[in-house]
């Protein structure tokens, strides 16, 4: 091995390519240069962290704005103007990124799991009609989506070829 040789271990880190806050409050809209998300652009409710840390008081009570957030150095980043200390790590937010569901994807999430409105209803103790709401039109939370994470990995084909949640669960 030579001194000039990139040697590469696990996942490539996650870099932003552009980063604009949106009219929801702390959610921003990032589109991705590099990482597991490359090329995507995901809207990312910033608030779990931004509510979990000492540090980011003052963007809770509005002392600095968080419409003023830009990219950080090499888009590692994202970071408030004149303000050093608030920065929050791109796979801080791929990991919210990754937690967020869009209607496509919580519809796709029905049909891979061959689910109907009642059987999701039930999995995930919502109404039914919620369920359909989500497949349509309405922002899905955070604990949905969470949810629905953790029954992909959980629901199994039964015997009949239906789905059933596993009893490992």
């Amino acid at each position: 091995m030579s001194e000039t040789e990139i040697v590469t271990v696990g996942r490539r880190l996650p870099k932003l390519a552009t980063v604009a806050s949106t009219r929801k409050p702390f959610t921003v809209s990032v589109t991705w240069a590099e990482g597991e998300r490359v090329g995507r652009t995901d809207s990312v409710d910033l608030a779990p962290v931004i509510f979990t840390f000492k540090v980011f008081r003052p963007l809770r009570d509005g002392t600095v704005p968080f419409e003023d957030v830009e990219l950080g150095e090499w888009g590692a980043t994202l970071a408030w103007a004149g303000c050093p200390d608030l920065e929050i790590g791109a796979e801080s937010i791929e990991d919210l990124a990754a937690e967020t569901m869009t209607n496509h994807d919580f519809a796709a999430f029905l049909k891979r799991n061959r689910l109907t409105l009642d059987a999701a209803a039930a999995h995930l103790g919502i109404a039914r009609r919620l369920v359909a709401y989500y497949a349509k039109e309405r922002e899905i939370p955070r604990y949905i989506a969470l949810a629905c994470r953790y029954l992909d990995g959980q629901i199994d084909r039964g015997p009949d070829g239906g789905r059933t949640v596993s009893e490992a669960a």
